[in-house]
């Protein structure tokens, strides 16, 4: 059985390590990997194939950055060609960029099943490119593996549910396994000289954050918090930092400023973090998974689980809000008790999504053929 699996950037090159894994087990599985360079500095993406374990990728097709209709049709030229010269059995896609719409669109085009991982997510904001991506790629899939109960549930509002499974999530896998990696193998905290000290970690790269208007006032309502709560750990996205080089970068001193982390680093240092502060929906999941509370720079999340049991909270870019909640949050005990890891579980699934995937695959695909 031949599979392809297109990935582009590092959240879903997280998602394909656990599904690499299940695929190796099992000898009637080929399966190869196509690599869009959407994510194509050596610290977004390299390190994660090294870091990880992934083989290599069998083609980079080193798109590179462009606008969005841009970077999806050259992507869509270039996967056409490739999906003809395969002729995979079913194209595997990933989360909900445009490395995942363009392969979605250019199979569908020429006729081969599809299998979305991670569908069913909605955040209902159409000016997500994301969202736009993430629901076109769930009605032109074959198959649909949803992560939670409410991906589910949305698929099924969608008249979606006979193509539907619910899996658990490839990146609770993935955070299990590397986590243990991580600990053997990550130093940053103390390269940081953060051991058995409270600090925060900030991730922003979101343009409803990076906009001039707002990433300056942001930036200096977070190194607020820096300089008068805890220590402030910004490994800032290349975009975010050529966005930051334009703004007076006056009162930005207190926040500590470092590049683009390796996986198992970040993972070390969300997990030793006292808060993690993010727009990013991955490391929204990838804090609670590691018993992080997290303050989300969003009006609203696809991952709405990890708000109903109190873990995240959602508070925009509205400055005061931002600074009362992550005052409350470090001043308050833990959110994880035993009934919300129990409810993490029923959410999130156990860290075997990657073996369920593998076994309906096998399943579906093959009767389809």
């Amino acid at each position: 059985m031949k599979l392809v699996s297109i990935v582009g950037a590092r959240p879903q090159f997280v998602k394909l390590a656990p599904l690499t894994r299940a695929f190796e087990q099992h000898a009637q599985i080929q399966h190869s990997i196509i690599h869009t360079g959407q994510h194509y500095d050596d610290k977004m993406s390299a390190v994660f194939f090294d870091e990880l374990e992934l083989p290599k990728p069998d083609l980079n097709l080193d798109i590179g950055s462009a606008s969005h209709a841009v970077q999806t049709g050259n992507m869509m030229m270039r996967l056409e060609e490739q999906f003809l010269n395969l002729k995979p059995d079913a194209v595997l896609v990933y989360g909900d960029t445009n490395s995942t719409l363009a392969a979605c669109m250019a199979a569908a085009k020429i006729h081969l099943p599809i299998a979305h991982i991670e569908a069913g997510l909605r955040s209902f904001n159409r000016k997500m490119p994301e969202e736009i991506n993430r629901v076109a790629t769930d009605h032109c899939s074959d198959r649909l593996y949803a992560p939670t109960p409410a991906g589910m549930s949305h698929l099924r509002s969608e008249n979606l549910e006979s193509r539907a499974i619910m899996t658990g999530d490839v990146m609770r896998d993935a955070v299990m396994h590397n986590i243990e990696l991580a600990h053997s193998k990550s130093n940053i905290v103390e390269r940081l000289e953060l051991h058995g000290k409270p600090f925060a970690v900030l991730t922003l790269h979101r343009p409803s954050n990076t906009d001039t208007a707002v990433l300056p006032e942001l930036i200096k309502a977070i190194n607020a918090l820096s300089a008068d709560t805890m220590p402030v750990v910004f490994p800032v996205h290349p975009r975010t930092r050529a966005l930051l080089e334009k703004t007076d970068k006056q009162g930005y001193s207190s926040i500590r400023f470092i590049e683009p982390l390796a996986y198992l680093d970040m993972l070390s240092l969300v997990q030793n973090a006292a808060i993690a502060l993010t727009d990013s929906g991955g490391l929204q999941k990838e804090a609670a998974f590691l018993e992080t509370p997290c303050v989300t720079l969003r009006e609203e999340t696809e991952w709405t689980e990890t708000v109903e049991m109190g873990v995240n909270q959602l508070v925009g870019n509205d400055t005061g809000l931002l600074r009362d909640t992550v005052n409350r949050v470090v001043s308050s005990s833990s959110p994880f008790t035993g009934q919300i890891l129990a409810d993490m579980n029923r959410f999130f699934g156990t860290g075997k999504a990657a073996h369920v995937i593998t076994e309906d695959i096998l399943q579906f695909f093959q009767a389809q053929a």
